[in-house]
């Protein structure tokens, strides 16, 4: 039974460290980048737009498309790194508590 209680503590301790960590994620930013850097976004760890930068020399008409890719692939660099913090941090909060493996808490 006293497992039980350890077990049940750790878990309402886990609960509090995830809504600071929930809070804390929307104020960590990464950044992503495509074509060398002439293309950056800026995200939330949890995935919001923040901003994109456009370098001029790619503000051609006839670019367009090439620019929305970059964008695209920006965003996508961007997002991995967001969702590796968010595993890393999430990792180091659940240590010690018998989570199966694979589950996802975000």
């Amino acid at each position: 039974m006293k497992d039980l209680l350890g077990i049940m503590s750790k878990v309402k301790e886990m609960q509090a460290k995830m809504e600071q960590l929930q809070a804390e994620l929307d104020t960590i930013e990464v950044d992503g980048a495509a074509g060398g850097g002439l293309v950056n976004v800026r995200l939330t760890a949890k995935g919001a737009l923040k901003s994109v930068r456009v370098d001029p020399s790619l503000l051609n008409p006839d670019e367009a498309e090439i620019v929305e890719d970059l964008i695209v692939a920006a965003h996508a660099d961007a997002r991995a790194k967001g969702e590796r913090l968010v595993q890393e941090k999430t990792q180091a909060l659940t240590a010690g508590l018998p989570i199966p493996p694979g589950m996802k808490l975000f």
